[in-house]
């Protein structure tokens, strides 16, 4: 499996071969979607349609890349967009839906049932017990969750063994080392030091797991800004290898505290590959990503008015 155990003393060697030092790190999107090979296995930070690194996702898309591994805890329409613009044909996850509203995904039934894409399903637990093996430097870890599942039943990457202590049976997961992690988050310096408001989700263990971090964020704020919460850094300068400043990074997905999910783009997109997942995608791709000249310019086609109204709604809820 692309993105699987490796041995740990070479999980060691590539970890010494990194630059740790405190360097600026800021790069443009298009320069980021570059760290990113055709083949890579890519783990996909946030969950749902939360923290989605939408910005990331739109450059690998129009940069073309091709038979991309990507894991992610929850996939939602970035998944979608993934298998239907061709830059992903495997993806790993717990839950493969356009978001909590519409069900599962028609995009992924066509791509996996057809042959032409692979749905890995895990449980959550172990998706996220996975990428905290990968980080810790151990090849696997014990857990519980999908014993008596069906979902065990589909993964012959799992096995079981009688625990040396208790006697229990107890089932061993896999680690997962992506080659690329895409992580979007409120804040974050020019160094790389990553603050997350609100839910970390699998966030911190992805940074650590993977070999390389591309960081997006709302804003770039001074070090000093930084160093006035230290507590709210969440993921280090160290484990970082670029940073882009790229507001409303998520859309049309949500930020939390920064804007809501933009449901009338969302609704539209739903009921434009829900009618023909592939027709309707190519007609989404052609408008949406591969027209735009720039971020701002896909942004501009979802509309101020969504894009305020979200931000409002948004910033209220961070505000209570």
């Amino acid at each position: 499996m692309r993105g699987g155990p490796q041995p740990y003393t070479q999980l060691r060697q590539e970890l010494a071969k990194r630059d740790r030092g405190l360097r600026e790190k800021v790069v443009s999107l298009e320069e980021a979607a570059s760290f990113v090979r055709d083949g890579d296995a890519v783990g996909i930070g946030g969950s749902t349609m939360s923290r989605t690194p939408m910005a990331l996702i739109w450059a690998l898309m129009r940069a073309r890349r091709k038979n991309l591994s990507c894991s992610r805890c929850i996939i939602s329409s970035d998944g979608d967009l993934l298998f239907g613009s061709e830059v992903s044909d495997h993806i790993v996850s717990s839950w493969f839906s356009q978001g909590i509203l519409w069900g599962v995904s028609k995009v992924m039934r066509h791509y996996t049932e057809s042959g032409k894409a692979r749905f890995e399903e895990w449980s959550h637990m172990a998706v996220g017990m996975r990428f905290r093996a990968g980080a810790m430097g151990v090849p696997f870890m014990p857990i519980r969750s999908m014993l008596g599942s069906d979902v065990l039943n589909q993964r012959p990457e799992a096995t079981t063994m009688k625990c040396p202590f208790t006697g229990e049976t107890i089932l061993l997961v896999p680690a997962l080392n992506p080659d690329v992690a895409l992580i979007h988050v409120q804040r974050c310096d020019p160094y790389g030091n990553a603050q997350i408001d609100g839910l970390q989700f699998m966030d911190i263990d992805l940074a650590m797991a993977a070999n390389k971090v591309i960081m997006t964020t709302e804003r770039i704020v001074s070090n000093d800004q930084i160093r006035r919460a230290p507590d709210q850094t969440k993921i280090p300068f160290f484990a970082v290898d670029a940073v882009v400043e790229v507001p409303f990074g998520c859309a049309p997905h949500e930020c939390y505290g920064a804007y809501e999910p933009m449901m009338k783009h969302m609704e539209y997109y739903v009921g434009l590959v829900n009618k023909d997942p592939v027709g309707g995608m190519s007609e989404y791709l052609d408008r949406y990503v591969y027209a735009p000249k720039s971020w701002t310019g896909f942004l501009d086609l979802i509309g101020l008015d969504e894009i305020l109204d979200a931000s409002r709604k948004g910033r209220s809820i961070y505000d209570d």
